[in-house]
């Protein structure tokens, strides 16, 4: 299978602290994954300059196509993902002329003044570009390092979805000629460990993903969801899902399964 990896880094303490569930992860694995990338990875750090430093670089030395993050690009003292996104790269932050526009324009309209704090969301990495923010004040900072898309977007759900689809549709350079496609299968009265060997022949034979999602107790009245997905060409990956449902609708035949609509 051709995979085209990516990598996704979530920056603040109220992600680690529980206080905040995570969903801007999702958000961008689910994305990626319909453009056909393959999410190798998902890092959370803290807002500590040192960890999100140590993030970007270790993703960028596993070489993924793609790496995207959410979190800490606003006015406050603990917003470090410029700097450390600059520093993990060796370069300097700069007073970038575009990112200065688009900020400057959104405080004018409303009358507020333009605060260091303010103007602090317009320094990016040397060699960076603003990515437009439609929802907000901070844009998105996008760079094309070592043959890697790596774009940074503002921790607010609304604002990341728009500086991603921003970057999707006007920046994104590594891009895949790959399609993404799953197809599930629901089925009762067959437990996971009875279908793991048929699973594990059918990956080995056609090189997809099969995924067995309980939903419900193994031992009394098992519920799963069976998940068959895979990016390649669409005729090909088509046909693979297909023949692997064929196959799998056999076994769990032979199992004494229910197949059900949905659960």
């Amino acid at each position: 299978m051709d995979y085209w990896l990516a990598e996704i880094v979530t920056i603040g303490n109220e992600v680690l602290s529980g206080k905040t569930v995570n969903t801007n992860a999702s958000h961008i694995g689910r994305r990626l994954t319909s453009l056909g990338f393959t999410v190798r990875r998902i890092t959370v750090v803290m807002d500590d300059i040192d960890e999100i430093v140590s993030a970007f670089r270790e993703a960028i030395d596993r070489k993924p196509k793609v790496i995207v993050s959410s979190g800490g690009l606003g006015p406050t003292w603990d917003d470090k993902t410029a700097e450390g996104l600059a520093k993990a790269l060796g370069v300097n932050l700069e007073l970038n002329k575009t990112a200065f526009d688009m900020i400057l324009e959104k405080y004018t309209k409303r009358n507020i003044p333009l605060t260091e704090e303010r103007k602090k969301m317009a320094y990016l990495p040397y060699g960076a570009m603003a990515v437009e923010n439609n929802e907000g004040i901070a844009p998105g900072i996008y760079i094309y390092y070592n043959n890697i898309d790596i774009l940074a977007t503002p921790g607010v759900p609304r604002e990341m979805e728009n500086v991603l689809e921003n970057f999707i549709n006007k920046m994104l350079r590594n891009r895949p000629n790959l399609k993404y496609l799953e197809d599930f299968i629901y089925v009762e009265n067959v437990m996971e460990s009875a279908l793991a060997p048929y699973v594990k022949e059918l990956v080995k034979k056609y090189d997809i993903y099969i995924k067995t999602h309980p939903k419900s107790y193994e031992l009394s009245r098992p519920i799963l969801e069976i998940q068959i997905a895979g990016s390649g060409r669409e005729e090909e990956i088509k046909v693979k899902i297909e023949k692997v449902k064929y196959e799998l609708l056999d076994a769990i035949k032979k199992l004494n399964g229910i197949i059900r609509n949905s659960l």
